[in-house]
């Protein structure tokens, strides 16, 4: 049961209960009085799931397409803001409720006795067997978080890593872990937007980045994308994903977590793909892997908690709460996903069988 401690809620969560919702848990303003958030979240969205939209959110959902481009207008410098907003708070943050390897996206659970971390290594080593990578290949990473991803590749597989990211704490921690795992200049990360870059790779990477791009600028980024392969490339993207085909961001989460994000339909990835000529080699759809990342970060942000209102405060915490939880529930319930899709230039720039992933996986373990 939960309960609402302003009469004025009633009218917002009415009018827009996707925005006001979080807004009234972070104010204290709803509260949980008996269950926990968690139970809460899946009533709704599991209610959600199932029950037709009411008459407003019918004519909200039917104006939506028309303020979506103005929602994912993200040119460089509104990138960069964005990026900022979220991957630029307290460096402590975001080790006290991610894995030590600090990967910030889908993990990959084999069995569901997966620790966090194990579950994260599965995830690096599964894009890494789609990638097809030998000794002394250059390999782009776009979106390359602290690093680990790129270290990673450049350990197992002896390649040159280049990364990309538009946060100056990332850019700064992931240099740091190069040097220090030795690496010598087989591994650099740069603060540059992925238009910016110039050259060609032989492997490209992206994960969990592609949410910030935006519908609009598809066209750009796999434009970019197929300029920078190199003859016989490939690339791996990796993003979270919508089965219900367009949409818009919901508005909380617009407002207070990911300006400019979005998570798009493949029916709005796909045609930008096929009109710039790429072969699309394998596609993967992962379901349920990110609702079990999400209550494991939740689970360790709920430990560290106390620490976590001490760098900030207690509405930070609510908010954090709410999105983790939130998330989880959008991945569990609703039409959320995650896919990894494959892409070449060419028609026999990967094996025809998926037989090589497999083998690669089971050699790397």
């Amino acid at each position: 049961a939960f309960r609402l401690h302003d009469r004025a809620l009633h009218r917002k969560l009415a009018l827009n209960s996707g925005l006001y919702l979080g807004e009234a848990y972070m104010d204290g303003t709803l509260t949980v009085e008996q269950g926990t958030l968690t139970e809460l979240m899946a009533l709704l969205t599991s209610n959600l799931a199932v029950a037709p939209p009411l008459p407003l959110e019918s004519w909200r959902d039917r104006l939506a397409p028309l303020f979506r481009r103005l929602q994912q207008f993200n040119p460089i410098g509104r990138a960069r803001e964005n990026v900022a907003h979220h991957y630029d708070l307290s460096d402590t943050l975001y080790d006290l409720f991610l894995d030590a390897d600090r990967q910030y996206s889908c993990a990959y659970f084999i069995t569901p006795d997966d620790t966090l971390e194990q579950a994260q290594t599965n995830k690096k080593r599964h894009i890494a067997s789609k990638l097809l990578l030998e000794p002394g290949m250059r390999v782009l990473d776009i979106g390359s978080g602290w690093g680990g991803l790129g270290i990673y590749l450049a350990q197992v597989a002896e390649v040159e890593v280049t990364g990309l990211t538009l946060s100056k704490e990332q850019h700064a921690r992931s240099n740091q872990r190069a040097a220090a795992a030795r690496l010598g200049n087989r591994v650099q990360f740069h603060l540059r937007d992925y238009r910016e870059e110039a050259g060609r790779y032989d492997r490209i990477v992206s994960v969990g980045m592609f949410e910030h791009v935006g519908v609009p600028q598809f066209p750009a980024f796999f434009g970019k994308l197929k300029e920078l392969l190199a003859p016989g490339g490939v690339a791996l993207l990796h993003s979270i994903g919508r089965m219900d085909g367009p949409g818009t961001t919901n508005p909380w989460l617009r407002k207070y977590i990911f300006p400019g994000g979005y998570a798009p339909a493949l029916s709005e990835v796909l045609p930008v793909v096929e009109r710039l000529g790429l072969w699309a080699t394998d596609i993967e759809i992962l379901r349920l892997h990110y609702a079990e990342t999400l209550k494991n970060w939740h689970q360790r942000f709920t430990q560290h908690r106390a620490e976590i209102a001490r760098l900030y405060d207690e509405r930070f915490c609510r908010m954090w709460e709410f999105y983790l939880v939130g998330a989880e529930m959008d991945f569990r319930h609703l039409s959320t996903m995650v896919f990894q899709m494959q892409l070449s230039r060419e028609i026999d720039a990967v094996p025809l069988r998926r037989d090589y992933m497999v083998d690669w996986e089971r050699a790397h373990t």
